[in-house]
């Protein structure tokens, strides 16, 4: 028997402006899914339904950038993403442009499992979901009146930052003091950026590791556009060593093959779960900014990031427990 391990994010790259009542109630939610990934861990779940089970809790509250809550596409519509990943024998599933499914990481199972493919996207996910019988809601339950006003502040700052012809007096008090923040993410002012990808790791007593991420993938993107998080080996890795989920640049998370490099050097270079992610950090997010948290089959768990603060937690069989934001 070994030592069962578990991680949570909420994404990285973390306004450093961030009313200490949102620190707070992201602290807690970070808990609460920790806690049920421990109680889950603790009842002998495998990893796979640990990591399901939380990122389902997380893409239920519209605190994070993942289901309810998911950040809004240039048309004000939510598209959302999630892979999901069991490490035993590399099975894998993932699911893009949802649009009605209410849990994304279960659809994306379920790609795994009852179906002969690994990714299911836009219309043919939607129907599968249907051919299934998942939960199904109107678009409008995935969108908050806060993404709605951070849509609105994210169109005037593009306006301002790409469009040279646009007049700063012009534009609202919002969007010019976001133009002032010399902190940024996806080529966003950080106060603007809608970071908050969520995703789950663990290894069970078994030795069995697991990853899971789902997203609303960026606020005002393009419609269409795939980041990071559905993609295997990029946002979600997972195998017979550890399981990994990343969060922060989507586009240099997924030219580093970021989850997929840190089991690659801990196989090919010998270097254990620690020294892996920090090589991988330091190494492959060229000037990226990125966060990850892994496990490794022996109950070693981390969480590293190069952006500023990531939204994180970890759980050991130990006893050891962390939640955090900043370095």
């Amino acid at each position: 028997m070994g030592r069962w391990a578990i991680a949570v994010h909420g994404g990285a790259g973390v306004d450093p402006n961030l009313p200490q009542q949102r620190q707070e109630e992201a602290k807690q939610l970070l808990t609460r899914c920790l806690n049920l990934g421990i109680s889950a861990l603790r009842s002998n779940l495998p990893a796979i339904d640990v990591v399901e089970l939380v990122v389902r809790e997380l893409e239920s509250d519209p605190l994070f950038n993942s289901g309810r809550g998911s950040a809004l596409t240039e048309k004000g519509t939510v598209e959302m993403e999630a892979s999901i990943m069991d490490g035993t024998k590399r099975r894998c599933g993932a699911v893009s442009g949802l649009t009605t499914v209410k849990n994304p990481i279960s659809l994306a199972r379920l790609v795994m499992e009852k179906s002969p493919h690994s990714y299911l996207a836009f219309s043919g996910a939607e129907e599968f979901a249907r051919q299934q019988g998942v939960e199904l809601v109107q678009n409008d339950y995935f969108i908050t009146e806060e993404n709605v006003g951070m849509l609105k502040l994210a169109k005037e700052t593009n306006s301002i930052l790409f469009d040279y012809r646009v007049p700063l007096e012009t534009c609202s008090a919002g969007a010019a003091a976001a133009m002032d923040s010399t902190l940024k993410m996806n080529g966003l002012p950080i106060s603007v950026y809608a970071p908050e990808t969520v995703g789950c790791v663990a290894v069970d007593s078994e030795g069995r590791c697991a990853a899971a991420t789902s997203t609303g993938g960026l606020m005002n993107k393009m419609t269409g556009r795939i980041g990071d998080s559905p993609l295997i080996g990029a946002g979600t890795y997972a195998c017979d060593l550890c399981g990994i989920s990343c969060t922060g640049e989507g586009e240099a998370i997924i030219r580093g093959t970021l989850a997929r490099d840190v089991a690659a050097v801990m196989e090919y270079k010998g270097l254990g779960l620690l020294e892996a992610v920090d090589f991988v950090i330091k190494e492959r997010l060229d000037e990226g900014k990125a966060g990850l948290i892994a496990v490794s089959r022996n109950g070693e768990v981390t969480c590293r990031f190069n952006s500023n603060g990531m939204f994180r937690g970890c759980a050991t069989e130990d006893g050891f427990m962390e939640v955090g934001i900043w370095d």
